[in-house]
């Protein structure tokens, strides 16, 4: 039987909690009103929440001042979605092979992909700009799709590998026993019973993916029917003016698939909690 909380401790948790939700959406709500202010109201002094001429004209003039935002966006979503694409096929493969078999070098490899995500970005970016010139890949969608999958395969695997050790043994040796291939196995049982955990690291990835664009977007990229959200943002600021109210709004209409995309797979997260559970 599970004990009932204290009301003291009842208060401490939501006290923690509401600590916790300030500083993760106090950001988005400030940026939600400079985005409604007048761009000669945003740094008045005193600070006020509520300030005269707030309007969402920010939200139309930003397709003005920057044409092709809507295109940024496009090119920002399908630039993630191939990256997720791309590291979810080779992730689960992967991530099943190290949370099942015994080879050698294993753990080392586990260790080196754990080093590859402490190493930014930004370390990489001469060696990353030479291949892709090598490999003819400059100024396409491609020179952003294959450094963001490279960058995010790794935390997929340790993710993932997780959650497949849990899965019991005995449904492949099961399958197994009765003749099923490896690859059949996979696709089959390991799959469908590890779903909750692939739409986790789809999530993640697809977050990562959408983040990440700027520095290669900048270095790879001098097409601007190419370029993602964050170079796109990026054309608000100016030499002597920055167009607050029209970045913000900018960055909070740019969140929206994401944001979406979350809210649409969260129950399948909540659901996976307790999926794939096999008493033994």
């Amino acid at each position: 039987m599970i004990n009932k909380y204290k009301w003291y401790e009842k208060v401490g948790i939501y006290l923690g909690l509401a600590v916790f939700l300030t500083f993760i959406l106090a950001p988005f709500f400030e940026a939600f009103l400079v985005s409604l202010r007048p761009l000669n109201k945003i740094n008045s002094i005193p600070y006020k929440i509520v300030t005269e001429g707030m309007s969402f004209d920010a939200y139309f003039t930003m397709w003005k001042n920057v044409p092709k935002l809507g295109l940024y966006m496009w090119n920002s979503f399908f630039i993630a979605t191939c990256v997720t694409i791309i590291t979810l096929t080779a992730v689960i493969p992967a991530a099943w092979a190290f949370a099942r078999f015994e080879f050698k070098g294993r753990d080392a490899l586990l260790a080196g992909f754990l080093a590859i995500n402490m190493v930014g970005g930004a370390i990489l970016i001469i060696p990353l700009f030479k291949l892709m010139t090598a490999l003819g890949l400059l100024n396409t969608y491609w020179a952003l799709i294959v450094p963001g999958a490279a960058f995010l395969v790794p935390t997929g695997i340790w993710l993932l590998r997780s959650y497949l050790m849990k899965i019991p043994h005995e449904l492949e040796e099961a399958a197994w026993v009765d003749g099923a291939s490896r690859p059949y196995i996979l696709r089959r049982i390991i799959i469908p019973i590890a779903m909750p955990g692939i739409v986790v690291v789809a999530i993640a990835t697809f977050i990562g993916a959408y983040s990440q664009q700027f520095l290669f977007a900048l270095t790879f990229n001098s097409s601007t029917d190419l370029h993602p959200l964050p170079v796109g943002i990026y054309q608000f600021f100016g030499r002597s003016l920055t167009v607050w109210n029209e970045v913000m709004a900018a960055s909070l209409v740019g969140i929206l698939p994401v944001l979406i995309i979350y809210i649409f797979l969260q129950r399948y997260i909540i659901e996976g909690l307790t999926a794939g559970a096999v008493k033994e």
